[in-house]
Protein backbone atom coordinates (compact mmCIF):
# COMPACT_ATOMS: atom_id res chain seq x y z
CA UNK A 1 0.00 0.00 0.00
CA UNK A 2 1.18 3.37 -0.51
CA UNK A 3 2.12 5.35 2.10
CA UNK A 4 -0.55 8.39 0.76
CA UNK A 5 -3.20 5.90 1.65
CA UNK A 6 -1.83 4.82 4.40
CA UNK A 7 -1.98 8.87 5.43
CA UNK A 8 -5.70 8.84 4.60
CA UNK A 9 -6.72 6.02 6.82
CA UNK A 10 -4.57 7.85 9.65
CA UNK A 11 -6.62 11.05 9.30
CA UNK A 12 -9.55 9.53 8.43
CA UNK A 13 -9.15 7.29 12.03
CA UNK A 14 -8.21 10.55 13.88
CA UNK A 15 -11.45 12.58 12.44
CA UNK A 16 -13.40 10.06 13.36
CA UNK A 17 -11.85 9.83 16.81
CA UNK A 18 -12.51 13.85 17.04
CA UNK A 19 -16.02 14.04 15.56
CA UNK A 20 -17.15 11.57 18.30
CA UNK A 21 -15.54 13.46 21.19
CA UNK A 22 -17.47 15.94 20.29
CA UNK A 23 -20.74 14.60 20.43
CA UNK A 24 -19.95 13.29 23.36
CA UNK A 25 -19.06 16.60 24.97
CA UNK A 26 -21.96 17.88 23.62
CA UNK A 27 -24.58 15.00 23.97
CA UNK A 28 -23.19 13.13 26.95
CA UNK A 29 -24.87 9.84 25.62
CA UNK A 30 -22.92 6.86 26.52
CA UNK A 31 -23.79 5.51 22.78
CA UNK A 32 -21.48 8.52 21.67
CA UNK A 33 -18.49 7.73 24.07
CA UNK A 34 -15.40 7.63 21.74
CA UNK A 35 -14.66 4.24 22.98
CA UNK A 36 -17.46 2.64 21.42
CA UNK A 37 -18.90 5.00 18.56
CA UNK A 38 -15.25 5.35 17.16
CA UNK A 39 -14.63 2.19 16.06
CA UNK A 40 -18.36 1.28 15.33
CA UNK A 41 -17.85 3.73 12.99
CA UNK A 42 -14.72 2.87 11.34
CA UNK A 43 -16.05 -0.45 10.92
CA UNK A 44 -19.02 0.80 9.42
CA UNK A 45 -17.22 2.98 7.09
CA UNK A 46 -15.00 -0.62 6.21
CA UNK A 47 -17.99 -2.13 5.54
CA UNK A 48 -19.84 0.05 3.26
CA UNK A 49 -16.36 1.20 1.13
CA UNK A 50 -15.63 -2.60 1.06
CA UNK A 51 -12.02 -1.91 2.55
CA UNK A 52 -10.51 -5.09 4.12
CA UNK A 53 -9.40 -4.69 7.45
CA UNK A 54 -5.92 -5.77 6.51
CA UNK A 55 -5.48 -2.66 3.96
CA UNK A 56 -7.17 -0.25 6.45
CA UNK A 57 -4.60 -1.52 8.96
CA UNK A 58 -1.33 -0.52 7.46
CA UNK A 59 -2.57 3.29 8.54
CA UNK A 60 -3.82 1.75 12.01
CA UNK A 61 -1.13 0.38 12.89
CA UNK A 62 0.68 3.61 13.06
CA UNK A 63 -1.80 4.65 15.37
CA UNK A 64 -1.61 1.43 17.44
CA UNK A 65 1.69 1.87 17.82
CA UNK A 66 1.65 5.30 19.73
CA UNK A 67 -0.31 4.03 22.40
CA UNK A 68 2.96 3.14 24.06
CA UNK A 69 4.53 6.73 23.90
CA UNK A 70 0.75 8.49 24.55
CA UNK A 71 1.07 6.10 28.26
CA UNK A 72 4.06 7.51 28.84
CA UNK A 73 3.14 11.01 28.29
CA UNK A 74 0.93 10.41 31.37
CA UNK A 75 4.24 11.35 33.35
CA UNK A 76 4.07 14.57 32.83
CA UNK A 77 0.96 15.31 35.62
CA UNK A 78 2.77 12.51 37.25
CA UNK A 79 5.75 14.77 38.05
CA UNK A 80 3.68 18.31 38.53
CA UNK A 81 2.12 15.71 41.12
CA UNK A 82 5.18 14.21 42.88
CA UNK A 83 4.87 15.42 46.18
CA UNK A 84 1.10 13.86 46.50
CA UNK A 85 2.24 10.79 45.15
CA UNK A 86 4.61 10.80 47.86
CA UNK A 87 2.75 11.41 50.57
CA UNK A 88 -0.05 8.80 49.77
CA UNK A 89 2.35 6.29 48.05
CA UNK A 90 1.19 3.80 50.80
CA UNK A 91 -2.35 4.38 49.99
CA UNK A 92 -2.15 3.90 46.61
CA UNK A 93 0.18 0.87 46.67
CA UNK A 94 -2.07 -0.74 49.22
CA UNK A 95 -5.34 0.24 46.91
CA UNK A 96 -3.83 -1.27 43.54
CA UNK A 97 -2.55 -4.24 45.40
CA UNK A 98 -6.15 -4.48 46.48
CA UNK A 99 -7.91 -3.99 43.50
CA UNK A 100 -5.48 -6.10 41.19
CA UNK A 101 -5.81 -9.00 43.42
CA UNK A 102 -9.46 -8.77 43.87
CA UNK A 103 -10.05 -8.13 39.74
CA UNK A 104 -7.85 -11.21 39.12
CA UNK A 105 -9.55 -13.39 41.45
CA UNK A 106 -12.48 -12.58 39.59
CA UNK A 107 -11.53 -13.34 36.39
CA UNK A 108 -10.07 -16.61 37.41
CA UNK A 109 -13.52 -17.26 38.98
CA UNK A 110 -15.21 -16.46 35.84
CA UNK A 111 -12.52 -18.80 33.42
CA UNK A 112 -13.32 -21.98 35.96
CA UNK A 113 -16.79 -21.29 36.59
CA UNK A 114 -17.38 -21.65 32.70
CA UNK A 115 -14.70 -23.82 31.93
CA UNK A 116 -12.90 -21.43 29.53
CA UNK A 117 -10.40 -22.66 27.49
CA UNK A 118 -6.66 -21.99 28.13
CA UNK A 119 -6.62 -19.37 25.43
CA UNK A 120 -9.41 -17.56 26.18
CA UNK A 121 -8.69 -17.48 29.80
CA UNK A 122 -5.21 -16.05 29.58
CA UNK A 123 -6.78 -13.26 27.33
CA UNK A 124 -9.39 -12.25 29.76
CA UNK A 125 -7.47 -12.45 32.98
CA UNK A 126 -5.20 -9.24 30.94
CA UNK A 127 -8.61 -7.55 30.56
CA UNK A 128 -7.77 -4.80 33.18
CA UNK A 129 -4.52 -3.67 31.58
CA UNK A 130 -2.91 -1.12 29.54
CA UNK A 131 -3.00 -2.43 25.95
CA UNK A 132 1.06 -2.30 25.16
CA UNK A 133 1.47 -5.09 28.29
CA UNK A 134 -1.76 -6.66 27.67
CA UNK A 135 -0.39 -7.26 24.45
CA UNK A 136 2.62 -8.06 25.06
CA UNK A 137 1.71 -10.83 28.42
CA UNK A 138 -0.46 -12.04 25.99
CA UNK A 139 1.57 -13.56 23.65
CA UNK A 140 3.84 -14.34 26.32
CA UNK A 141 1.63 -17.31 27.50
CA UNK A 142 -0.95 -17.95 24.80
CA UNK A 143 -3.46 -15.85 24.82
CA UNK A 144 -5.25 -14.60 21.84
CA UNK A 145 -4.05 -10.93 20.88
CA UNK A 146 -7.10 -9.71 19.18
CA UNK A 147 -9.28 -11.62 21.90
CA UNK A 148 -6.87 -9.36 24.83
CA UNK A 149 -7.31 -6.15 22.69
CA UNK A 150 -11.44 -6.60 23.25
CA UNK A 151 -11.31 -7.12 26.58
CA UNK A 152 -9.12 -4.37 27.15
CA UNK A 153 -11.26 -2.09 25.04
CA UNK A 154 -14.54 -3.74 27.11
CA UNK A 155 -13.13 -3.38 30.83
CA UNK A 156 -12.09 0.18 29.65
CA UNK A 157 -15.64 1.23 28.21
CA UNK A 158 -17.44 0.18 31.55
CA UNK A 159 -14.79 1.31 33.88
CA UNK A 160 -15.38 5.03 32.70
CA UNK A 161 -19.02 4.24 32.94
CA UNK A 162 -19.53 2.61 36.02
CA UNK A 163 -16.17 3.96 37.71
CA UNK A 164 -18.24 7.90 38.54
CA UNK A 165 -21.30 6.31 39.54
CA UNK A 166 -19.98 4.00 42.24
CA UNK A 167 -17.95 7.38 42.91
CA UNK A 168 -20.59 8.91 43.37
CA UNK A 169 -23.54 6.38 44.71
CA UNK A 170 -20.69 5.37 47.67
CA UNK A 171 -19.91 8.94 48.17
CA UNK A 172 -16.26 8.45 47.72
CA UNK A 173 -14.87 11.73 48.55
CA UNK A 174 -11.02 10.93 48.62
CA UNK A 175 -9.35 12.55 45.34
CA UNK A 176 -6.90 9.28 46.09
CA UNK A 177 -9.41 6.51 46.59
CA UNK A 178 -11.40 7.96 43.35
CA UNK A 179 -7.94 8.18 41.13
CA UNK A 180 -6.89 4.85 42.50
CA UNK A 181 -10.28 3.06 41.51
CA UNK A 182 -10.42 4.31 38.05
CA UNK A 183 -6.68 3.10 37.50
CA UNK A 184 -6.47 0.09 38.73
CA UNK A 185 -9.88 -0.86 37.24
CA UNK A 186 -9.92 0.71 33.70
CA UNK A 187 -6.13 1.44 33.32
CA UNK A 188 -5.80 4.28 30.53
CA UNK A 189 -9.52 4.99 29.57
CA UNK A 190 -9.99 5.41 33.48
CA UNK A 191 -6.98 7.55 33.65
CA UNK A 192 -8.50 9.30 31.23
CA UNK A 193 -11.76 9.88 32.90
CA UNK A 194 -10.09 10.49 36.50
CA UNK A 195 -9.04 13.68 34.55
CA UNK A 196 -12.41 14.97 34.08
CA UNK A 197 -12.83 14.98 37.86
CA UNK A 198 -9.72 17.06 38.24
CA UNK A 199 -5.74 16.97 38.14
CA UNK A 200 -5.21 14.73 41.50
CA UNK A 201 -7.33 12.20 41.02
CA UNK A 202 -6.32 11.57 37.07
CA UNK A 203 -2.29 11.82 38.36
CA UNK A 204 -3.15 8.84 40.79
CA UNK A 205 -5.31 7.18 38.60
CA UNK A 206 -2.34 7.25 35.78
CA UNK A 207 0.22 5.99 39.04
CA UNK A 208 -2.55 3.31 39.70
CA UNK A 209 -2.76 2.29 36.04
CA UNK A 210 1.07 1.62 36.11
CA UNK A 211 1.08 -0.16 38.85
CA UNK A 212 -0.94 -2.76 38.24
CA UNK A 213 0.23 -3.08 34.54
CA UNK A 214 3.38 -4.14 36.47
CA UNK A 215 1.52 -6.54 38.34
CA UNK A 216 0.24 -7.98 35.44
CA UNK A 217 3.38 -7.58 33.56
CA UNK A 218 5.08 -9.95 36.78
CA UNK A 219 2.15 -11.97 38.32
CA UNK A 220 -0.39 -13.01 35.42
CA UNK A 221 2.04 -15.71 33.93
CA UNK A 222 2.81 -16.92 37.07
CA UNK A 223 -1.21 -17.17 38.01
CA UNK A 224 -2.39 -18.28 34.10
CA UNK A 225 -2.14 -21.70 34.72
CA UNK A 226 -4.88 -21.66 37.75
CA UNK A 227 -7.43 -20.28 35.03
CA UNK A 228 -8.13 -23.42 33.40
Amino acid sequence: MSILAAAAFIVMTVLVYGGSKLAHRRWRNLILSPLILTPVAIMAILALCRIPYETYNEGGRWLSAMVGPATVALAVPLHKNAALLKKHALEISAGVAAGWMTGTAAALGICRLFHLDRALADSLLLRATTTPIALAVSGMIGGISTLTAVFVLITGILGTVLGPLVIRWTRIRSEVAQGVLMGSSAHTAGAHKAFELGAVPGSIASVSMLLSAFLSLFLIPLVAGFAA
